[in-house]
């Protein structure tokens, strides 16, 4: 069990399993025991200011991952790039991707992960800015694709989710967010393509467009 209170404790516990199910498959032998790294993030996962970047969010994208990789696929980077993607996340900062993929630079190699690994990870995280990976980029598109799933989930959650962002930026002004949520919107709208993988576009696409058109009405009315 974590040592740190979160809100969630079932969750958590939950979560520390998979983390140290994950730290044990790809460290080197003797590194140190994986829990005390998990139980931070845990904690960081669980800060105040989060309402939608929370232990809800890390596990839907650690199940998307799941989903989305083929049978037998080793996406263990991708699954560290997902706890990692927001482990620094304060909604008013821009930089929150590339402080979480220092982050990832600094706890992965003193938890004995391979460099090459660590590098990887890294990378991944930052892709999660602008979600726009290269052609052909398999582990980045499967960590973008999941970050996204989000918005192909049936409407409740979709609603659920746009609320928990809402509340994120509690401090933006309402017509400055309305303004700023559509700009999004539509630019989301506007891509060819919402999801890189074959799997997440059969999966999630038709939703998602239909959950973005709606909330864009709702914000325009």
């Amino acid at each position: 069990m974590p040592t740190s209170p979160h809100p969630d404790a079932e969750l958590a516990a939950a979560l520390l399993d998979r983390w140290t199910a994950l730290l044990e498959r790809v460290v080197t032998p003797g590194s140190p025991p994986p829990a005390a790294f998990g139980d931070e993030l845990l904690r960081r996962w669980s800060e105040p200011q989060r309402r939608y970047h929370t232990l809800t969010h890390l596990a839907a994208v650690l199940d998307a991952v799941d989903e989305l990789a083929e049978p037998g696929e080793d996406a263990d980077a991708v699954r560290l790039g997902a706890w990692f993607h927001d482990a620094v996340y304060a909604p008013d900062r821009s930089e929150n991707e590339e402080r979480s993929a220092r982050l990832a630079e600094r706890v992965l190699p003193e938890a004995g992960v391979p460099a090459a690994l660590v590098a990887e990870s890294a990378r991944l995280v930052r892709l999660t800015t602008g979600h726009d990976p290269a052609p052909g980029d398999r582990h980045g598109e499967l960590l973008c694709d999941a970050d996204l799933a989000v918005l192909g989930r049936d409407p409740a959650a979709y609603a659920a989710y746009a609320a928990a962002v809402r509340e994120e930026y509690g401090f933006v002004p309402e017509k400055a967010f309305r303004a700023g949520r559509a700009q999004i919107l539509e630019q989301l709208l506007g891509l060819p393509t919402l999801f890189r993988t074959a799997a997440a576009r059969a999966r999630y696409d038709a939703a998602a467009r239909s959950n973005l058109g709606a909330e864009l009405d709702a914000l325009r009315s």
